[in-house]
């Protein structure tokens, strides 16, 4: 018997776009919920982001929008509208990454929905959270990693500000938004009334950014300056080899202690600047240093051997080329590779939680824009007609929603 997904059961209308919006909905459309994007005439603007075989079938949106199915409509007509009004009142979850404003003025914001569905969960990302004049501003990935202290940690780690070079931000309060919603549904199967999730892109970004680097103003007053000082070492990276390089890393006392042991520097174990978490605090700058200069020395398969040994966290720095190459990672089933009905071969991630009763699944491959359209109307017009009988339908969905 084929397993159930967490969310099985679960309907989710989605109007977001770009990566945040579309990655948090990816994550409910694995655990089984039923997500149906509502796209624009033009399409999700990551439809044109990559490389491509056909039109508005790029990269980027088939990495983010497997497991649902796509209806076009046109939220600036009012028969659009009102057909998205008929789909939201008959679901679960409705989630947008609009500014407040402009989710208002379309009348798709909680009041607009929660009247007619009670039991709604409308959940939404912004820019910034509350009824402030920055509430409105436009949240894009770097603005938000500058805003939010990002791009200055590399300024103290390396002498320049500069952004990650992935979409941080957006991902990581993608992966928020999703949690979010999950949690509100929770709550919602033990009082039975849905409630609106707003996630803020810059607050939960500084949290995210303060959970180690708040550091001495986690007191008040503070004890001492911001920022985790282990953490902007100009040595703490991927150590350089004889002919590569090697990450290994040490936290505890031991770890240390072997660390020091294993390359040759017993010396420093006993030195007091490094006997102790409380004292390494402010040595790890020097404590790197020593550390890159000895790796330099040997191959990566020698300091591989050594670590081994000694029973300390190490492994490579790999490459995106690697990583597609993996011997674990192909080994484990990570890539799935999958026929898609219009772009033939194709490969994806598999979904990476696992669970021993709801598994997450890819189950749909990315969908054609607008391409489930009819499909999902049929199905309202169905659930209309079951529970309204005696009353006639036509086709025309203006109309009839």
């Amino acid at each position: 018997m084929i397993q159930k997904g967490a969310l099985d059961g679960i309907r989710v209308i989605d109007v977001t776009t770009a990566v945040l919006g579309p990655l948090a909905t990816r994550i409910l459309g694995d655990l089984g919920a039923d997500v149906v994007k509502v796209e624009a005439p033009e399409g999700d603007p990551m439809r044109g982001l990559g490389p491509s075989r056909h039109d508005r079938m790029a990269a980027m949106f088939l990495a983010l929008n497997r497991n649902k199915r796509s209806v076009v409509l046109n939220l600036k007509d009012s028969a659009d509208r009102g057909a998205l009004g008929e789909l939201v009142a008959g679901s679960d979850v409705f989630v947008h990454n609009m500014r407040p404003e402009a989710a208002r003025r379309l009348n798709i914001d909680y009041p607009a929905f929660s009247a007619s569905n009670p039991r709604l969960i409308h959940a939404s990302a912004c820019a910034y959270a509350g009824d402030n004049p920055l509430a409105n501003k436009p949240a894009y990935d770097e603005i938000v990693q500058g805003a939010s202290g990002i791009a200055s940690l590399f300024e103290r780690a390396s002498g320049e500000a500069r952004y990650a070079p992935f979409v941080m931000a957006d991902k990581i309060v993608g992966h928020e938004l999703a949690a979010a919603i999950v949690a509100a549904l929770f709550a919602r199967e033990r009082t039975g009334q849905g409630q609106q999730v707003i996630v803020p892109m810059f607050e939960t970004m500084v949290a995210f950014n303060f959970i180690e680097h708040l550091w001495g103003h986690v007191f008040d007053p503070p004890v001492e300056g911001t920022g985790y000082s282990r953490l902007f070492a100009r040595e703490r990276r991927p150590f350089r080899t004889q002919d590569g390089h090697i990450c290994v890393a040490a936290t505890t006392d031991q770890q240390w202690m072997r660390l020091f042991k294993a390359i040759g520097r017993a010396d420093l174990a006993d030195d007091e600047r490094f006997a102790t978490m409380a004292r390494r605090t402010f040595h790890f700058a020097e404590a790197f240093e020593y550390l890159a200069a000895e790796l330099a020395r040997e191959s990566t398969a020698y300091w591989s051997a050594v670590f081994e040994a000694a029973d300390l966290p190490y492994g490579p720095a790999n490459s995106l080329e690697d990583l597609i190459e993996d011997d674990y990672l192909n080994r484990a089933g990570f890539f799935r590779r999958y026929e898609h009905p219009s772009e033939g071969s194709l490969v994806s991630v598999d979904p990476t939680t696992r669970f021993s009763g709801t598994p997450a699944r890819f189950t749909r491959p990315p969908p054609g824009l607008g391409e489930h359209t009819d499909i999902v109307f049929g199905e309202l017009r169905a659930r209309f007609a079951d529970a309204h009988p005696t009353n006639e339908t036509n086709n025309n969905r203006g109309d009839e929603l």
